[in-house]
C-alpha cells in the first residue's frame, strides 16, 4: 500500500493566487497561521467563501436578506389571517394544479385550487365564514393535493405542516392544522452560553422504564431533575423532529416543521424547554438535514410528482446506504425551506443551538462511504467536496449565530475536515464543536480486542489529544451509537451478563464486576478531562444502564423490552449502579467548579507503558490515571508546573464509587523543587492499581 500523499507534495500554488486570496479574505490569513499545511489550500477556501458571499448578496438583493428569507414558515403552509380567513402556499415547481382539501369541505379534492406563481409557487386565499370565523378549524385534518403533468391524482402533507399525528393502526400520518387559540407563553430566558458544555444525549420517548413511548410531559417531571443534579449543564434532545417510522431513531425525517407528536404536543415540548431553562440548562436539537424520508404519502419525497422537487433527480438524490433522499442545496427554495427550518426551532421553541447529524455525508459527494479518511489534506479539497452542502452549512452556522450570538451548533463528521469549526470569516464552516468520533471507537476496540496488560498508554493519550488546534471538540466515551443494540454499551463490554446477576451491594465483588466498575469510571474520567473542550454522555449510560437499545421493530416482535431506560436502577440503594452514578454527578460538579473544559488542553507528563500510569495537569489540576490491573505504587513520583501543597478533590477509589477505600483524603501532599517528565516540580503519590486520582494545588484558592 503506498503511502498517503502529503500537503507539502501537493504543486504550490503560485504565490500571485495566494496574495488574491488572502486579499479577498483578509481572516484567512489567520488560519493559515494556525496551520500553515493548509496554504497550498488557500484558493480552495477562498472559492468556498466567495460562493457562500455570492449566495448571501443574492439573498439580500433578491429576498431583503436572509433574517426575511429565513421566515419561510411564516407564509408557506396554512395561516390564518387577521379577518378570519386562510393563506395557503406552496413550492410545487413539477405540479399541473394544486388544491386544499380536509374536513373543511367534505374532503371534495378540486373545490379550493390554488393559483399558480412565478418559480414553481402556489397560493390560495380561502375568506372567512359569514361570521368571521375561520372555515379551517385548529384540530382539523387536511391534505394538499397535487395533479402532476402524467395526470397523476395525488394526497400530500405539505412540507411546512406544524403537527403530523397517526391514528390507531393507520399506516401513514395525518397532517392535522395546529393553530391553538392560546400559544404557550414562555417564562424564562435562554440561560447565558455555558463556558464548559457537558451534554446530556436524550430521546424522549425511551425515557420512562416503562415499556412504551414516554412523553415530553414525562421527560419534563422526571427526567430533567436527574439531568440536573448529574451536573449535565446542557440536553440534546434526539428523534424530535417527526418521522414515521419509530426505530429510525430519528434519522428518517417525514415532517421537518412538526415536533413528533407521539411524545404530547408542541406546547408540551415548549415546556420541556422553558423547563429546562428555567434549570440553567441549554437544549440543542439534533437537526437531520443530511438526507429525508424516501416517505411520500407522508414525507417530502415526491411532493410534487416529480422526483426532483427537494431533492436531486437521479441516482445523485439517493443515499443508498441509507435508503433516503438527498437535498440539492443549490436550489433557492430548499435553501429557503432549510433555513427557515432552522430559524422555526430556535425561535418557535426556544431551542439553543443544533447537533448536526450527518455533517460527513454532506460535505463529500461519496458521503464517506467506504472511505477511510487518512488524514491526508487532499481528501478534503477538490471535486469530492460537495460545495453546496457545505456553503448550505456555512449558511446555516451563519444564520444560527446571527439570530442567537450564545447558539451552539456541533458537526457529526468523522472525517476531520480541516476549519470546519473555524470561523466563517476565515474560509471555515462556522460551527463551535464537531465530535470527537474516533475516541469511543478506541474503548471499544481496546476492550474488545486487548487484555488489560497490553493497554498502550500512548495511543490512548494520542486519541484522546489529536484534534486540530483552535477547533473545538465533544469527547465521549460512548454515544447512542454504542448503546444499540448490535453494539454494546462499555457497561456490557466491561460486565456482560454479569450485570443481570452480580450488581447486588449484598453479594462480594466477582472480579469482572469490580474491574468493570472501576475501568467505566477511569475510562469516563480520562475522556472527561482529556478528550476535548466540552464532554458528551447518553441517558442512562452515566450508571452502566445493563441493557442495549432497541425500539419496536418487525425483528424483534414489535417489542418495546429494550426500547427504555431503567433509571429506578440506580436509585436502588442496594444496587451497584448508585456509584457509576454518583462518580459521573461528582466529575461533573468538580468540572463546573474547575473548569477543566473550558482550559486550553491539557499538558501530559507521563504515558508509561511498563507502570500503566498516565498523568497531566490542566487548569490547575493533576490528573492520575493507573490502568495496571494488578500494581499498585507507594510513593510514586509526579511532575506538576506548580509549587505548593496537593489535596485529592476526586478519587474513583473512594467508597461512595464502589472503591476499595485505599487512600487517605485527609493526606496533603507537597510539591517538591525536583524536575520530573520535564515539570519543574514534583510530589510523591499512593497510587493503587485500576483508580483515577484528582488533585488540586490548594495554594491557588487562597
Amino acid at each position: 500500500m503506498a503511502a498517503p500523499v502529503t500537503p507539502a507534495a501537493r504543486p504550490e500554488e503560485s504565490e500571485a493566487a495566494l496574495n488574491a486570496a488572502l486579499a479577498d479574505m483578509p481572516e484567512l490569513a489567520r488560519l493559515l497561521e494556525i496551520d500553515p499545511y493548509l496554504k497550498p489550500y488557500a484558493v480552495d477556501f477562498q472559492r468556498r467563501y466567495k460562493q457562500f458571499s455570492q449566495i448571501l448578496k443574492n439573498i439580500g438583493e433578491n429576498e431583503g436578506g436572509i433574517d426575511k428569507f429565513s421566515r419561510g414558515y411564516e407564509s408557506f403552509g396554512v395561516h390564518r389571517c387577521a379577518d378570519g380567513g386562510l393563506y395557503c402556499k406552496e413550492w410545487a415547481p413539477g405540479a399541473e394544479g394544486v388544491f386544499l382539501t380536509g374536513d373543511f369541505n367534505g374532503w371534495n379534492p378540486f373545490s379550493y385550487p390554488y393559483k399558480k406563481l412565478d418559480y414553481g409557487k402556489w397560493e390560495l386565499y380561502i375568506p372567512p365564514k359569514q361570521n368571521k370565523s375561520v372555515l379551517v378549524p385548529h384540530g382539523s385534518k387536511l391534505k394538499v393535493v397535487i395533479t402532476s403533468k402524467s395526470g397523476e391524482i395525488l394526497y400530500r402533507i405539505s412540507p411546512w405542516a406544524k403537527y403530523v399525528v397517526r391514528e390507531g393502526d393507520n399506516v401513514n400520518y395525518d397532517w392535522i392544522h395546529w393553530d391553538p387559540e392560546h400559544s404557550y407563553e414562555f417564562q424564562h430566558s435562554r440561560p447565558k452560553k455555558p463556558r464548559s458544555l457537558r451534554i446530556y444525549e436524550s430521546h424522549v420517548g425511551i425515557s420512562s422504564h416503562e415499556g412504551k413511548v414516554a412523553s415530553y410531559k414525562h421527560f419534563t417531571c422526571n427526567v430533567l431533575p436527574r439531568i440536573k443534579g448529574l451536573g449535565y449543564n446542557c440536553i440534546q434532545l434526539m428523534a424530535i423532529m417527526e418521522h414515521a417510522y419509530y426505530a429510525s431513531f430519528g434519522y428518517q425525517i417525514t415532517s421537518f416543521f412538526a415536533a413528533s407528536s407521539r411524545y404530547g404536543t408542541p406546547e408540551e415540548l415548549q415546556e420541556l424547554v422553558d423547563t429546562a431553562h428555567s434549570m440553567g440548562i441549554i437544549v440543542l436539537l439534533d437537526v437531520v438535514h443530511s438526507h429525508a424520508s424516501k416517505n411520500s404519502a407522508d414525507g417530502l419525497n415526491m411532493f410534487d410528482g416529480t422526483d426532483s422537487c427537494y431533492f436531486h433527480s437521479g441516482p445523485r438524490g439517493t443515499h443508498d446506504l441509507w435508503d433516503s433522499r438527498l437535498f440539492a442545496y443549490s436550489s433557492w427554495e430548499v435553501l429557503r425551506f432549510l433555513l427557515s427550518n432552522i430559524r422555526w426551532w430556535l425561535e418557535e421553541y426556544r431551542f439553543d443551538g443544533f447537533r448536526f447529524d450527518g455533517v460527513t455525508s454532506m460535505l463529500y459527494h461519496h458521503h464517506g462511504v467506504g472511505q477511510g479518511f487518512s488524514g491526508d489534506y487532499s481528501e478534503y479539497f477538490g471535486l469530492q467536496v460537495d460545495e453546496d452542502a457545505l456553503t448550505y452549512l456555512m449558511l446555516a452556522n451563519h444564520l444560527v449565530h446571527t439570530l442567537c450570538p450564545d447558539s451552539i451548533t456541533i458537526a457529526e463528521d468523522v472525517s476531520g475536515m480541516p476549519a470546519l469549526c473555524s470561523p466563517i470569516s476565515q474560509g471555515g464552516g462556522g460551527f463551535d464543536y464537531r465530535l470527537a468520533m474516533a475516541i469511543p471507537d478506541k474503548w471499544i476496540q481496546l476492550l474488545k480486542e486487548f487484555k488489560d496488560e497490553d493497554w498502550n498508554m500512548g495511543d490512548i493519550v494520542y486519541t484522546l489529544t489529536n484534534r486540530r488546534y483552535l477547533e473545538k471538540c465533544i469527547a465521549y466515551a460512548e454515544s447512542h451509537d454504542q448503546a444499540l443494540v448490535g453494539d454494546k454499551s462499555l457497561a456490557f463490554w466491561l460486565m456482560d451478563a454479569e450485570m443481570y446477576t452480580n450488581m447486588s451491594v449484598l453479594t462480594p465483588f466477582t472480579p469482572v464486576i469490580d474491574r468493570g466498575i472501576q475501568l467505566h469510571k477511569m475510562i469516563r474520567l480520562i475522556t472527561h478531562g482529556l478528550g476535548g473542550e466540552g464532554y458528551l454522555n447518553f441517558m442512562g449510560n452515566e450508571f452502566g444502564h445493563p441493557e442495549w437499545l432497541d425500539f419496536p421493530r418487525r425483528g424483534n416482535n414489535e417489542s418495546y423490552h429494550y426500547a427504555r431506560r431503567q433509571f429506578h436502577l440506580t436509585d436502588d440503594d442496594l444496587l451497584r449502579y448508585k456509584f457509576l452514578n454518583n462518580f459521573d454527578r461528582d466529575m461533573n460538579r468538580l468540572e463546573e467548579r474547575c473548569g477543566w473544559l473550558a482550559a486550553p488542553q491539557a499538558y501530559v507528563s507521563e504515558k508509561h507503558e511498563g507502570n500503566k500510569i498516565i498523568a497531566f495537569e490542566r487548569a490547575g489540576l493533576l490528573f492520575i490515571f493507573n490502568f495496571h490491573p494488578s500494581k499498585s505504587y507507594t510513593d510514586y513520583r509526579v511532575g506538576t508546573a506548580l509549587p505548593g501543597k496537593f489535596k485529592i478533590v476526586l478519587d474513583s477509589d473512594a467508597a461512595e464509587y464502589g472503591g476499595h477505600q485505599r487512600l487517605d483524603h485527609s493526606t496533603d501532599f507537597f510539591s517538591e523543587a525536583f524536575e520530573h517528565n520535564g515539570r519543574p516540580y514534583s510530589l510523591l503519590v499512593y497510587i493503587p492499581s485500576r483508580v483515577a486520582l484528582i488533585l488540586q494545588n490548594m495554594d491557588l484558592l487562597n
